[in-house]
C-alpha cells in the first residue's frame, strides 16, 4: 500500500498492507501444506468470499474509506498474487521485475515471502493433469461419500444418493436399488464416528519450511549474471566506463554465488507444530468445508448401502500412529 506521512501529502514510500498480508500468507500456507489436493486457488477464493474477506479491489476501497462493492474473490486473482514476483517486494512493469543499475530487480517494499517459497507456490499452483478436482459443493461429504453398490460418488440433490445408473454410466447399470439418505442423518453419523475416533487427539499444524533458500538465491544470481553476459555479447557495455562497471558487477555476482555455494543447504519441506487444540475443538469451530478438509486429511471414506444392508453405512479412516495426529491448519 502507498504510505503518506500526512493525509494530503505526496506518497512517501510503499509498504506491506498488514491486513491483506495476513490473509494471503494464510492462503499460501494452506496451499503449501495441503497434501490432499483439495485446497486450491479456487477453493481458497471460495473460502475467502464465504468468510466475507474483502477482495483486492474492495480492500483498496477500504484503505481509501470508500464504499465496498462486495465483489467475490476469484481463483485467477489468488493465483496471480501467489505467483507474481511483486510478492518478493520488486518494482514491476508488464508483469516483470524492473532491473536496477546493479543488474538486479529493484526492491520497493519488504517481501511477503522469500524466493524459495515463491518457487514452491508456482510449482504447487501449476495446472494438474491427474483428473482429480476439489469439490465445489459446501456439503460435508461431497467427494467423500460413495455408493455401496457401484462405487460411484454420491450426488447431493437435497439428500445423498447415487444417480450413476440414471446418468447412464455403464458400470452402474445394475445399481438397484440406489442408496439414498438424508443430508442431516448421514452428516451426523459421520461426525459422531469421526469425533469418537479422533476427537481427543491434538491438532498438529503443518507448516511449510522454505529451507535455507540458498539454491533459489544461486539460481537468481546465475540468471542475473547470464543476462549481463548476454547484454555484453550484444555490445551494450562496449564503452570503457560501462565495460569497467560490467567487470565489477560480474565479478561481485560470481563471488556471491561462490559464497552461497559454500554454505550448508537446508532443503524445503513440512514440519509439524503443536497447536494446543484438540480435533474436537477444531471440528466444533469449523464450518462444513473446514470439516470436510479435516475428513480428507484423515482419509475418511463413507460408503452408503441401500436400506436393509448391514452395515447401512461403512466408514473408514487412517490409522492413528503413536506419534500423534497430524492435521493441516
Amino acid at each position: 500500500m502507498y504510505v503518506r506521512l500526512a493525509p494530503k501529502a505526496k506518497i512517501d514510500h510503499v509498504a506491506i498492507d498488514p491486513v491483506a498480508a495476513q490473509v494471503i500468507r494464510e492462503v499460501a500456507q494452506r496451499i503449501l501444506s495441503d497434501e490432499t489436493g483439495k485446497i486450491t486457488c479456487a477453493t481458497e477464493a471460495a473460502r475467502l468470499t464465504r468468510e466475507g474477506v474483502p477482495c483486492p479491489s474492495d480492500r483498496l476501497r477500504q484503505l481509501y474509506s470508500r464504499p465496498l462493492k462486495g465483489g467475490p474473490w476469484t481463483a485467477k486473482a489468488v493465483k496471480h498474487i501467489l505467483c507474481s514476483e511483486a510478492a518478493l517486494g520488486y518494482l514491476m512493469h508488464n508483469g516483470r521485475p524492473v532491473i536496477g543499475s546493479g543488474g538486479r530487480p529493484i526492491h520497493i517494499a519488504d517481501p511477503l515471502w522469500d524466493r524459495a517459497t515463491h518457487d514452491a507456490l508456482v510449482k504447487k499452483t501449476a495446472p494438474k493433469r491427474n483428473g482429480s478436482r476439489a469439490p465445489k459443493s459446501t456439503q460435508l461429504l461431497s467427494g467423500i461419500a460413495l455408493c455401496g453398490n457401484c462405487g460411484a460418488r454420491l450426488r447431493v440433490t437435497g439428500r445423498y444418493g447415487c444417480i450413476a445408473r440414471v446418468r447412464g454410466i455403464p458400470a452402474s447399470a445394475h445399481c438397484k436399488p440406489a442408496p439414498i439418505m438424508g443430508l442431516t442423518a448421514l452428516d451426523a453419523l459421520v461426525s459422531e464416528w469421526f469425533l469418537s475416533r479422533y476427537g481427543a487427539g491434538e491438532v498438529m499444524r503443518k507448516v511449510y519450511d522454505p529451507g535455507s533458500g540458498h539454491a533459489a538465491q544461486i539460481a537468481e544470481l546465475t540468471a542475473t549474471r547470464t543476462r549481463l553476459r548476454e547484454d555484453r555479447q550484444a555490445g551494450l557495455y562496449d564503452d570503457p566506463e560501462e565495460a569497467e562497471w560490467f567487470r565489477t558487477e560480474y565479478r561481485r555476482i560470481g563471488e556471491e554465488i561462490a559464497t552461497l555455494k559454500a554454505l550448508p543447504e537446508r532443503k524445503p519441506g513440512m514440519r509439524m507444530v503443536p497447536t494446543g487444540r484438540t480435533i474436537a475443538q477444531e471440528w466444533g469451530a469449523g464450518d462444513s468445508v473446514k470439516r470436510r478438509e479435516m475428513l480428507a486429511e484423515f482419509e475418511v471414506r463413507v460408503v452408503l448401502h441401500p436400506t436393509g444392508h448391514d452395515p447401512r453405512v461403512a466408514i473408514t479412516g487412517m490409522e492413528i500412529s503413536t506419534d500423534g495426529i497430524e492435521l493441516t491448519g
